[in-house]
């Protein structure tokens, strides 16, 4: 069920991107989250494709495995599609019954697909590319700033990171705990909602005691090993950027320049 979720798993490698400073991957990242929700039309993810398109060809990292990750999302964008269609106003195309489906609502329900898969594809790879370590040093040094103001800054990205990282592990965890149920009977098939409720319950439970026992197991192994937060912590590997990272900076910043020109400057068919 959880099995295909590539949200929080690392894949080894030595690539192009592999080898970006974590700080590089975090930033252009988020910029592309906000690019993502600034375009406002289908000229703008043609635009917006080399993000994916660069990191599945530099990245190494196997085309299918990357849409794996879309299979736990299918239901969500169906659902968001079918919503758009139905109940989006304008030029009415086809009748059933009291449902009208608009050109309208067609166009948006494309647009929001669209949104969501470029969404979690771009986004995997900052996890998929990137160790927890790498991970943690650069979210870090990227709230550095924020401790002038009392930001605790290592608690946070720690925080951030292993949260992260759980979220394979605790999935997987609840796909065991699922089986478990159904081979002692629990039916998590039923269509009756009180059933379905019923039915968490010898879920949630064992979830939750798993949950904290991996936390409590997490903590006595960072106290065995000396944890004591980021105060004059030191790192083995240092981050430092070169030139790539220079370079994905330089492309962030021509196709933010694109965008922006073309969402504020020009018409395109704006939805």
């Amino acid at each position: 069920m959880f099995k295909n979720l590539t949200i929080g798993q690392f894949i080894p490698g030595n690539s192009v991107i592999h080898r970006l400073d974590p700080r590089t991957k975090i930033i252009v990242t988020v910029i592309y989250i906000v690019l993502l929700f600034l375009i406002k039309d289908f000229y703008g993810y043609l635009i917006l494709s080399p993000f994916i398109i660069l990191p599945i060809l530099l990245s190494g990292i196997p085309v299918k495995y990357t849409l794996k990750g879309l299979k736990p999302m299918i239901i969500l964008i169906l659902v968001t599609m079918v919503f758009n269609i139905l109940f989006t106003t304008g030029e009415v195309l086809y009748t059933l019954g009291p449902l009208k489906i608009t050109k309208e609502g067609l166009e948006m329900s494309g647009f929001i697909a669209l949104r969501l898969i470029f969404l979690v594809i771009g986004t995997s790879y900052i996890t998929l590319t990137t160790s927890p370590i790498a991970l943690t040093d650069g979210i870090e040094y990227i709230l550095t700033p924020f401790k002038k103001i009392g930001v605790p800054a290592h608690e946070l990205a720690m925080m951030m990171t292993i949260a992260l990282r759980f979220i394979p592990t605790l999935l997987e965890e609840t796909e065991k705990i699922i089986k478990a149920q159904m081979a002692r009977g629990a039916d998590f098939q039923s269509r009756n909602l009180l059933n379905k409720a019923k039915n968490l319950v010898p879920l949630l439970v064992p979830l939750f005691i798993s949950a904290f026992r991996r936390a409590d197991e997490l903590a006595m192994a960072m106290e065995a090993r000396c944890y004591r937060g980021g105060e004059n912590r030191t790192r083995m590997k240092q981050l430092r950027v070169t030139t790539i990272d220079y370079l994905a900076f330089i492309f962030a910043a021509v196709i933010s320049c694109i965008i922006i020109i073309t969402r504020f400057s020009f018409n395109f068919g704006v939805i």
